[in-house]
């Protein structure tokens, strides 16, 4: 028969269990739309400057000339391999992000490009 202790202390280990649990459990992912408008935030506060607020290249040409247009159907031929390569390395005229952003992040960047119109 248990003591009383000894109840307690498979109580308490059974709460550790559970919030360790609770806590390594992967969160759900983020929908479509909440994950374009967390992108949306982010285009806004560090890309929008060069990119423009459309994506269309017509920022400030703060780091050079011609950053690029992002509603173009050569960029959106690229795959998502390749501009979450860019947005991590950078390119001559645009830093490189991968200190910046998450990866979580730069896929948000990218859902929301990729919701960019010509």
């Amino acid at each position: 028969m248990p003591t009383l202790a000894g109840t307690i202390c498979m109580g308490l280990i059974a709460i550790i269990v559970g919030v360790q649990v609770s806590i390594a459990a992967p969160k759900e992912p983020e929908s479509k739309s909440a994950n374009v408008a967390k992108g949306e935030k982010i285009f806004v506060r560090h890309c929008a400057g060069c990119h423009g607020h459309e994506g269309k290249g017509d920022g400030y040409l703060l780091l050079g000339p011609e950053p690029a247009n992002l509603t173009r159907p050569a960029t959106k031929a690229k795959s998502d391999a390749a501009l979450l390569q860019t947005i991590h390395e950078g390119k001559p005229n645009m830093p490189s992000w991968k200190v910046r952003l998450s990866e979580n992040e730069s896929r948000a960047v990218l859902a929301y490009i990729r919701t960019l119109k010509k």
